[in-house]
This record gives C-alpha cells, sequence and structure tokens, in this order.
C-alpha cells in the first residue's frame, strides 16, 4: 500500500520495533560469563540486527558467531564496569536514554498493541476500504518524434494500415519503449505528463490520436491498449500494514492524554539560543 499512516515522532520511532515479531517464550541459557547468563533471545536480538554481516554463514555457523561476539562483549563491558567507567556521567545518561526507549517500547507493547484483537483490524481495513482501492491502470503505447511533421506522417501511415508497434520500433525515439514497439505497460493516473494523459481520456482500447500530442519531449502519436482496475489486496495482505495504523493512532490518542496530565516546561528563550 502506498498509503502512509504513520507521522514523524515517538510512534514512528518505536512501533516497528515493537512490532516486529513475538518474543521467545522461556530464554534458553547457552552461556555464562562471570556468571552472567547469554541466552537464545540474546543472540536471536542481535542476529536479527546484524544481518549481512551473517549471510554468507550457514544457520549453525551464524549462531555460534553471534554467541562469541555476545561473550566478547559481555567481557568487555564486565572489564569495564570494573575499571568504574559505568559511573561516568557520559555513560549514565546514555544509560538512562537507552532505559527510557526500553520503557517507551514495552508500553506500545503491553498497553497500546497487546489490547489490539482481531476484530478490531478487521474494522479499521472495512472503514479504510478506500486506501486498499487503488485507481484504475491504463496501458498505452506511443511513438515519439521530434516534429509534428513526422507525427502527421506517422498518423497518415497508421490511417492506412500501418502497424502500431511496427512504426514504434522503427521510428520512435523513446528509447525505453521503441524496441517494446512502443508499448509503456500499465500505469496510474499521475505517471505521465498532463498533455499525454490528456491526450487518452477520449480513447477506447484500440484507437490512437489522430492529431499529434505534444509535450516537453516532442511530439508523441500514442495508443490506447487497455484500462484495468488493478486488484483489491485482502486483509490478510495487508493486515501488518492496518495493524501499523491501528496502534498508531491508538499510540497518539493515548500519548495525548498523558501530555495532558504531565507538566511540561519548555524554555523558549533557551530553546531560541
Amino acid at each position: 500500500m502506498k498509503k502512509a499512516f504513520l507521522g514523524a515522532g515517538v510512534a514512528a520511532l518505536v512501533i516497528s520495533a515493537v512490532l516486529a515479531g513475538p518474543a521467545l517464550a522461556d530464554p534458553t541459557v547457552l552461556a555464562r560469563v562471570d556468571g552472567q547468563p547469554v541466552t537464545d533471545q540474546d543472540v536471536a536480538q542481535l542476529m536479527a540486527t546484524m544481518g549481512q554481516q551473517l549471510a554468507q554463514l550457514p544457520e549453525p555457523a551464524r549462531k555460534r558467531a553471534v554467541l562469541d561476539r555476545l561473550i566478547d562483549m559481555k567481557v568487555v563491558a564486565n572489564q569495564a564496569a570494573k575499571d568504574g567507567l559505568d559511573k561516568s556521567e557520559d555513560v549514565q545518561k546514555k544509560l538512562e536514554q537507552v532505559k527510557q526507549q526500553l520503557l517507551i517500547n514495552e508500553f506500545v507493547k503491553q498497553k497500546v498493541d497487546a489490547p489490539i484483537t482481531e476484530a478490531m483490524l478487521k474494522a479499521r481495513y472495512d472503514k479504510d476500504a478506500a486506501a486498499y482501492n487503488p485507481p484504475d491502470e491504463t496501458r498505452a503505447r506511443h511513438i515519439l518524434v521530434k516534429t509534428k511533421e513526422e507525427a502527421v506522417a506517422i498518423i497518415a501511415d497508421l490511417g492506412k494500415g500501418g502497424d502500431f508497434a511496427k512504426i514504434a520500433t522503427e521510428k520512435s525515439q523513446d528509447p525505453g519503449s521503441a524496441k517494446q514497439g512502443g508499448d509503456l505497460g500499465y500505469f496510474g493516473a499521475g505517471d505521465m505528463v498532463k498533455p499525454f494523459e490528456d491526450a487518452l481520456t477520449g480513447l477506447k482500447p484500440g484507437e490512437y490520436t489522430k492529431t499529434p500530442v505534444e509535450t516537453q519531449f516532442g511530439f508523441h502519436v500514442i495508443k490506447l491498449e487497455d484500462r484495468r482496475k488493478p486488484k483489491v489486496p485482502g486483509f490478510d495482505e495487508v493486515k501488518d500494514q492496518v495493524r501499523q495504523a491501528v496502534v498508531g493512532d491508538r499510540f497518539s490518542e493515548m500519548l495525548g492524554e498523558m501530555k495532558k496530565g504531565a507538566k511540561i516546561e519548555v524554555d523558549e528563550a533557551a530553546l531560541a539560543k
């Protein structure tokens, strides 16, 4: 779907992460570093962020490589803590930021996403049916030439029974479509420049323009091949997008209510500096 459901803001920052997938059930401890566990959930989360770095490895080796990375990270982190680096003001601020983001993610998961039912999603899909109903598409061919005289001559040839695709292959100066007999494939409203689209309005499939159509690219002879209504995606096909829409709306509504009860003070003078 092309419709954008979520605007900028906190919701957009956290919803995709929260909806990425269900959490594993009970974690299995795979290793311990100084008594601290490294679990299969830790491995799964890091694997999800490493992506292409692991693409060349088979699954068992991939899992082991991530586990080794986590072990190394814990060893270094533990040493940093022993050296007192975790007490620095900069580290404490960053830890607070991470904690805040985790709390937001958990809030969205438990308070915003979890209560959403299948019935709520289906109701939203039905309500926004127009958003999933794409506009009609048009398929056309064209022959592009530099001068009006050339276009007039081509129209005359077509009037004598000339083959549109053959003439397009031989004479069209559009390198993108000439080899396909001028075929532009299917396109939607707004995809072509206005004079081109306007020329198609009065045509029926199989008809071509009887006068040259001028655009910034040159002069066109245009043939309408077909008009069709694209398939409307079913509920299951767009369920994830619908869920994001519902979560986004619920989050925005809840955030608005929470802000009413929060004491927010902004130093406009400091902000303006």
